[in-house]
């Protein structure tokens, strides 16, 4: 039951919070910054009726790192543990004095990536500080663009992010998951294509936040496995609707069978999806999906 979970759910993020302050007892490294909520979660787990907890916990990791040539850096972790954590990932903003607002955007982002990839459904925050610790200096030098100036930085506009996924699944057969995949595609905006079947293959492409919405909630659905095999990101300076219609290599998002055989009538032919993804242009994805050379 769903009750059942929200408490499992629970309980995991307070004996994570035990293991952070037990492993950074100095509150100018782990310090919880909303301490109701820390209290209403707890009596929720030991009161097995409390109602759900009304605000997430809140709570600052400080880490410092390494940067060549320089003492250390300090970055700051704000994170919040959004009620169904460990099942969705922790929200977690890391700043520093030395980022420039598009360095820290991109850190914050390839933090998430690492995030999505390597710990769906399991407690991340020791390795996200982990992570943060041994890569995040690396993002101080990052010149992301060519006039890397204070100034300009300060009045770039937000940088649009043009973004494509491609996932794999182990199969891809029932109606519904086929059915939310081109619904959820067309409500986000994204184009792309689904080859159901075994394997199954999804590539949607559109902005980076929708792509990122678009997984979160394919991956929420049953699966014997899936993963995100490759992603591609390009900044747009302007950003406008033609510019991210001009990185596009599909106009829509639609269903691609490929003369199916097999004995269940699923299995792909691998030789047309080659010729399809050459034709657009993505032949060297095929390599990645199957570790073939197409032809």
């Amino acid at each position: 039951t769903t009750e059942m979970a929200n408490q499992e759910e629970a309980e995991i993020q307070i004996s994570e919070l035990d293991l952070l302050s037990s492993m950074f007892p100095y509150e100018e490294e782990f310090a919880v910054t909303d301490q109701l909520a820390l209290a209403e979660l707890k009596h929720y787990v030991e009161n097995e009726s409390a109602e759900v907890p009304s605000s997430k916990v809140q709570f600052i990791l400080n880490v410092k790192a390494e940067v060549p040539n320089a003492s250390m850096v300090e970055f700051s972790m704000a994170c919040a543990f959004p009620f169904k954590y460990p099942s969705v990932l922790p929200e977690i903003t890391v700043r520093s004095s030395l980022l420039s607002r598009s360095q820290q955007i991109l850190l914050n982002s390839d933090l998430k990536m690492y995030l999505m990839q390597n710990f769906s459904g399991e407690p991340c925050m020791l390795s996200a500080r982990e992570w943060v610790k041994d890569h995040a200096a690396a993002y101080i030098d990052k010149d992301l663009s060519s006039s890397s100036t204070t100034a300009s930085d300060a009045t770039q506009s937000e940088v649009t992010v043009f973004t494509r996924l491609w996932i794999y699944s182990h199969h891809i057969y029932n109606k519904q998951k086929r059915k939310n995949i081109i619904d959820w595609a067309k409500e986000l905006s994204l184009s792309g294509f689904c080859m159901p079947g075994k394997p199954g293959v999804v590539c949607v492409e559109g902005l980076q936040s929708s792509c990122e919405e678009f997984w979160s909630r394919v991956r929420r659905l049953t699966w014997k496995r899936i993963l995100i095999r490759h992603r591609e990101d390009v900044s747009l300076e302007g950003g406008g609707h033609a510019e991210i219609q001009k990185q596009r290599k599909f106009p829509t998002l639609e269903e691609k069978c490929f003369d199916a055989h097999g004995a269940r009538g699923n299995h792909m032919d691998l030789g047309q999806l080659y010729h399809f993804l050459e034709e657009k242009g993505c032949a060297d994805i095929f390599q990645m999906y199957f570790g073939v050379e197409g032809h």
